[in-house]
């Protein structure tokens, strides 16, 4: 499923504005590798050209430490799932696979920052930034989430400069990256400039020059937060990569890599090591495939993203030739290796090219200089972090859940619909892309701070408005169709709104109206309804137009996170924990 951007990288709830009081220094990135139980690969085999690395990562979203619960799994070859991610897991793994290769560079396809755990967004994911570039990021496009709190803010990540309202972060000024991101496709409303770099070239030891391209795709605005890019036009990719290809070509750069944040596989099937089953990218699916097969053959890789999704295929460029597209999951849950040759032009020999995407086990050995970083930021945000807001008695899935309606989708859907009784709400209904993580049951069954976060870090401020019963009759169908026609996006709901789908029918016809009903009864096309949604919902974000149209506006004050955690303190205790939500609001016929 694509991820959306719901709002903004949270400007801190109440709950948390008391702890930036916080002072220590950050260590300076060590320049040993770790000492560690797994030992390094070994020395590649005499070649013919020049041979390269690339390790690849999308979609990090600030996950420093492993994602817990089922959302912080990954499965291989039909195997079991394993318990995936973490910073100093990642950085052992990626030294192990650089050793004896002195022609490595790691790139990244977006997505970085934004939705972050609370470790990194509570200090405006520069956290993120500190890590990746101690990893040894070299370069990444920008994805959707990196516009979360609009262009401006992103230029400061990239260039540095103190938040313009929070102020300088413990250890001091922040002075941007020192790995460049790429927006190539990106400019202010009338301008033809890229509003960052649209291309950065990296030469190895031996003089040799690659090229890298870096574009978000063109349906960014989808999932953006509108209100944060008034000013921002997301440019068709295929006539971008043709200008600044043939620009690279002008200075004698002929090996081109794309990154791109744009990327889909269909049912997950490509991550099996099926993608080329068929034929070539047979696999691949939505506008991934498409701007694989379609841009210029000047570019001789593709990494993307966007998807969430693992995959390692093969498309044919308008050459004939074939083109290796990859991505790697995300959170950090595991990461790309491709290699190929160099000839002696500085081109990339294709029939080199190989890719495997490789899992980062939980159980890795932590690479002691990241996991010294981490624990720094970490002690920056205990105060904060460590508060228990609730108890739960038994986990509670969202992100990791196995049903389309989820436990973590109802009850933050409850808790909104709650919070927003002064507006008069009835319903609440949410995106999917807005559950994050899991509510896992540890110990006693506290919930923290920072677990809370982790589900809800958009800081996104909830509205809500009236709908006649046909237009929130819309709003259902909208579920499988336009944006969402391809792949459907069931909203999740509260204990008030049920209905019925036939998954035996196609698009909209899946919604059996008559089963739609609210407080018991069913939607009467003219009557009027209150419904609560995110500010990004009501903007008509993930392809749900109709959310445009609702009338008698309210709201703006009620942060999302804020409303969940309200109602974990007010209905659970040690003593009477919360109990997961009993699915049965969708009833799901025939499928």
């Amino acid at each position: 499923m694509i991820e959306t951007s719901k709002g903004l990288r949270p400007r801190f709830s109440r709950y948390a504005a008391a702890a930036i009081g916080l002072a220590l220094c950050v260590p300076a990135a060590s320049a040993t590798d770790s000492a560690t139980a797994v030992a390094p690969a070994p020395a590649p085999a005499a070649r013919a050209g020049v041979p390269v690395q690339l390790l690849a990562l999308n979609d990090l979203h600030g996950n420093l430490d492993p994602v817990e619960g089922p959302a912080g799994q990954v499965a291989r070859g039909g195997g079991a799932p394993v318990q995936a991610g973490g910073l100093p897991q990642l950085a052992t793994l990626m030294d192990k696979s650089r050793a004896g290769r002195p022609n490595s560079l790691t790139v990244g396809a977006g997505d970085m920052i934004g939705g972050s755990p609370l470790l990194s967004a509570l200090f405006h994911d520069e956290p993120t930034v500190h890590a990746l570039e101690q990893l040894g990021l070299d370069v990444t496009s920008v994805g959707n989430h990196e516009f979360d709190e609009g262009p401006d803010e992103l230029k400061r990540m990239a260039y540095g400069g103190c938040h313009p309202e929070d102020g300088c972060a413990p250890g001091g000024a922040y002075d941007g990256t020192d790995y460049p991101y790429l927006a190539a496709n990106v400019t202010r409303k009338g301008s033809t400039d890229p509003l960052l770099r649209p291309y950065t070239v990296k030469t190895l030891p031996g003089g040799q020059k690659i090229g890298f391209i870096g574009l978000i795709t063109k349906d960014a605005p989808e999932a953006v937060n509108a209100a944060q890019i008034r000013d921002v036009e997301f440019h068709d990719e295929i006539p971008v990569v043709e200008r600044y290809s043939k620009e690279l070509k002008e200075q004698g750069v002929d090996a081109q890599v794309l990154l791109i944040h744009e990327g889909e596989a269909e049912n997950g099937a490509a991550g099996g090591g099926n993608c080329d089953a068929d034929e070539p990218g047979s696999q691949l699916r939505g506008r991934i495939k498409e701007i694989a097969e379609r841009a210029t053959s000047a570019v001789d890789l593709i990494v993307s993203g966007h998807s969430h999704a693992s995959y390692e295929c093969t498309v044919t460029d308008p050459a004939g030739r074939p083109r290796t597209v990859t991505q790697a999951d995300s959170f950090g849950r595991s990461f790309t290796e491709l290699r190929f040759d160099l000839d002696d032009s500085g081109d990339v020999v294709r029939r080199t090219v190989t890719a495997q995407n490789h899992a980062v086990p939980v159980s890795t050995p932590k690479q002691p200089a990241m996991n010294k970083l981490i624990d720094t930021w970490r002690e920056r945000s205990a105060t904060v972090a460590n508060r228990t807001v609730g108890y739960i008695s038994a986990d509670i899935p969202g992100r990791g859940a196995t049903t389309k309606e989820t436990p973590l989708g109802s009850l933050i859907a409850d808790a909104q619909v709650e919070a927003t009784r002064g507006y008069e709400a009835e319903v609440a209904v949410l995106t999917p892309g807005d559950l994050r993580a899991d509510l896992v049951h540890k110990g006693d069954g506290a919930i923290t701070y920072a677990d809370a976060y982790r589900t809800q870090p958009f800081g996104t401020t909830l509205t809500t408005m009236t709908l006649t019963g046909e237009q929130l009759l819309d709003v259902l169908k909208e579920q499988f169709t336009g944006l969402n026609a391809r792949n459907p996006r069931i909203l999740q709901l509260s204990s008030k709104l049920r209905y019925s789908l036939d998954m035996s029918r196609t698009g909209a016809d899946r919604v059996l109206t008559d089963t739609v009903k609210v407080n018991g009864e069913r939607v009467r096309p003219t009557a009027k309804y209150r419904v609560t949604v995110s500010d990004f919902l009501a903007g008509g974000g993930d392809g749900f137009p109709t959310f445009t149209k609702g009338t008698d506006r309210e709201g703006g004050e009620v942060i999302d996170l804020d409303a969940l955690v309200h109602y974990l303190e007010a209905h659970s205790s040690a003593e009477t924990p919360l109990a997961p939500p009993a699915p049965g609001r969708i009833t799901f016929l025939n499928g």
